[in-house]
């Protein structure tokens, strides 16, 4: 299988490392398998001979004319967590030679793979509208705002739809690595997991942080606010929509516009966060937890619990 990996400048180090790695490594050990399959021939490519990372370092690059013959893109994410910075940098001159050859990619039917904030090179190309994607789930609220047409999961950590696969956040990389693997060998990808003591994630639910999610829009600020204060309690959208000043409509607006969610499953993402918290600092039964965030019930918010995280509520507490 012939894989394009594109290099291009601020790019970030520890995605094209990860994938050229992982796949290295599948390269290695795939005549461990009694049928091993066809290996990776991975070419790195660039818009210049010398393209220079996101932290600096210098990476030679093939002209990226052997793209045509590859049989898989990849797109590592740029180094730039700021999304104001992020998509100024997507959306311009800079990287519009990186948006054509992902473009031209999709055009020829070549698949198409990225992780974290390369999602964003990808969804500004328009190859992801009318696809399901996934991205950094810190970015998700700007992602959502800025590319409509596409369906975001942000609490997937890989998404494959029509050709196009993508990543969660940073790490995330070596998901996306590991599920090109997958597509090939299922089993060569669980033994290359092995070897590199790397646990597959289905899902980057459990690492997201609520809070940091309703900062971008301040109507959504002020319920999470609100809602924090009354997690014990029976939490009635209405009254939350009157206590931050707006009407029960706009409140759902908000929470859909910058989350793709409802208000009450914010309000239960919150709960699972605090209950989450307190299994893992405090020695409290699962009992009081669940009063504490609101639950008459423990097995509600055990079911919660596995439901968004995962995860027991035992494992969580042997964290």
């Amino acid at each position: 299988m012939d894989v394009a990996l594109v290099a291009y400048d601020g790019v970030f180090d520890s995605g094209l490392s990860a994938l050229l790695d992982v796949l290295e490594a599948a390269n290695a050990m795939r005549h461990e398998l009694p049928q091993p399959p066809p290996a990776w021939k991975v070419t790195t490519i660039g818009f210049r001979r010398r393209v220079r990372t996101g932290a600096g370092h210098t990476v030679e690059t093939a002209p990226v004319t052997s793209a045509e013959r590859a049989d898989l893109l990849l797109v590592p994410a740029l180094a730039e967590r700021r999304p104001d910075a992020l998509i100024a940098h997507v959306s311009g001159p800079e990287s519009a030679p990186v948006r054509r050859l992902v473009a031209a990619a999709r055009e020829a039917r070549t698949p198409v793979a990225s992780a974290c904030t390369g999602t964003f090179l990808l969804a500004e190309s328009g190859i992801l509208d009318g696809r399901c994607a996934t991205t950094s789930w810190w970015l998700a609220p700007h992602f959502r705002k800025r590319y409509p047409a596409v369906t975001l999961d942000e609490t997937r950590m890989v998404t494959a739809s029509d050709g196009v696969t993508t990543a969660g956040a940073a790490f995330g990389h070596v998901d996306l690595a590991l599920a090109v693997v997958r597509m090939r060998s299922p089993a060569l990808a669980d033994l290359v997991a092995r070897y590199l003591v790397v646990d597959e994630r289905p899902s980057q639910a459990a690492y997201t942080i609520s809070a940091a999610l309703a900062q971008s829009d301040p109507t959504l600020a002020a319920f999470e606010r609100w809602a924090r204060v009354h997690l014990d309690q029976p939490v009635s959208i209405a009254d939350g929509a009157r206590a931050v000043g707006v009407s029960e409509r706009t409140l759902q607006r908000a929470v859909r516009r910058t989350l793709g969610t409802s208000p009450v499953r914010f309000v239960q993402d919150l709960r699972v966060e605090r209950a989450s918290h307190l299994l893992r600092t405090t020695d409290l039964p699962l009992e009081v937890i669940a009063r504490k965030v609101g639950y008459e019930h423990a097995n509600t918010l055990r079911i919660l619990l596995r439901e968004r995280t995962g995860e027991t509520a035992s494992a969580l507490r042997g964290r």
